[in-house]
């Protein structure tokens, strides 16, 4: 897997028309980040792509861009595919992608539960590129509201998070009605396990590439830290965080009712935050949604469901107040912060319980001083091992 990064260059030296690089520049983007200078070649040029590249590091841009260059001049049929995990993802890709695609005269729609149906469908038959969620779009399949037979190009992101959830059987029923002869792109925080398998079965001979590997080094950007607690002052801890930091705060915690609660007594100490999680209404995870992203409320209290596909590069603190379940669950949670070159913090409350696990995974993402520098004892990591059927062992 090829890591070794390319001298700086511009996007139109990559390939990338006029028009559209017009308007990367008047956003502010004018010299590729890494993973846009290691996957654009070979993606522009039609071949299929297998990236390992977090959240954070310009994976939109890697896969939007040839896919709207491929895509011009074409008619709406649609001719591209994004699938992604979440309703949350989906908007956030097709808001990145919206005016570069209209530079081409391309328009974009976006398929995800939570809504009423007949308007998505309508948007979807007038698009030349959709981006949906596998169980929506798999219901328009069944209704005969979309029609794939003509799509060209595939890009599945995040495509660890979509098997995670159990969304595998809808991908590969989804993948089996598209045409073979099809340019594939596929983006994943980790290429392990199920996601390598998947990558296997619907990619032919593809580029593949790798781009800070598991956050290991983004430690100038965002700083780890691991805070001691116990169960009657964490919550004192966590409003001495919020009230030192200048910027917005981005806070996990494992349960639904957990963030509801914690959300009413951070309200209750005066602290301006919301909750978000999979039990509200679509509606209403959009309105707190927006209240985060304008800054109305500087803290957001959130599921990993729920902040699955959060892209903004105004979050600047990120705080586990319960600890994540597993390697993969700390680097997408953290990854939400220092993002785009920015500085971050991100910072895990651990209680005495929770301190054997969460050393092992410190040491494993390579934060194992930082982790002993709060004081704690670190314990020997376990091996982590994988099975015949590709499923990693639990720490």
């Amino acid at each position: 897997m090829s890591q070794s990064f390319q001298a700086p260059c511009s996007f139109n030296e990559l390939g990338v028309s006029a028009p559209v690089a017009a308007v990367l520049a008047g956003a502010g983007f004018t010299e590729p980040f890494a993973i846009q200078k290691l996957v654009l070649p070979d993606a522009l040029a039609g071949l299929d792509i297998v990236a390992e590249a977090p959240t954070g590091s310009g994976k939109t841009l890697a896969f939007g861009l040839p896919l709207i260059e491929r895509l011009t001049g074409a008619n709406a049929q649609p001719g591209g595919l994004i699938l992604v995990p979440t309703r949350e993802l989906a908007t956030q890709v097709a808001a990145d992608l919206r005016l570069l695609a209209a530079a081409n005269k391309l328009r974009i729609a976006t398929v995800y539960g939570g809504t009423a149906v007949m308007p998505q469908a309508r948007k979807a038959k007038d698009a030349h590129i959709l981006v949906a969620t596998p169980g929506r779009l798999q219901d328009l399949i069944e209704r005969r509201l979309v029609d794939l037979k003509r799509v060209s190009v595939l890009v599945l992101d995040e495509a660890d998070r979509m098997l995670d959830m159990g969304f595998r059987p809808q991908v590969e029923k989804i993948i089996r009605r598209l045409p073979a002869a099809r340019q594939t792109m596929l983006f994943s925080a980790t290429l392990d396990g199920e996601v390598e398998t998947l990558a296997r079965s619907y990619t032919r001979n593809p580029g593949r590439f790798q781009a800070d590997p598991l956050n290991r080094d983004s430690d100038a950007v965002v700083e780890h830290a691991f805070i001691a607690v116990t169960a009657d002052d964490k919550l004192d801890r966590l409003i001495e965080l919020l009230d030192k930091h200048n910027g917005v705060t981005l806070v996990f915690v494992r349960t639904k009712r957990g963030a509801e609660r914690l959300g009413v007594k951070l309200r209750e100490r005066g602290v301006d935050a919301t909750a978000m999680h999979g039990d509200m209404t679509q509606r209403a995870r959009e309105k707190a949604l927006e209240r985060f992203r304008s800054g109305r409320v500087t803290t957001l209290v959130a599921t990993d469901v729920a902040a699955r596909g959060l892209d903004l590069e105004t979050i600047s603190q990120v705080i586990n107040y319960d600890p994540p379940e597993d390697d993969k669950g700390y680097v997408h949670r953290i990854g939400r912060t220092g993002r785009a070159g920015r500085a971050g913090h991100g910072i895990t409350l651990v209680l005495p319980e929770q301190q054997g696990t969460v050393s092992r995974v410190a040491a494993r993402l390579g934060h194992k001083e930082r982790f002993e520098s709060s004081g704690m004892r670190s314990e020997r990591p376990k091996l982590v091992y994988t099975s015949r059927r590709g499923r990693r062992s639990r720490w």
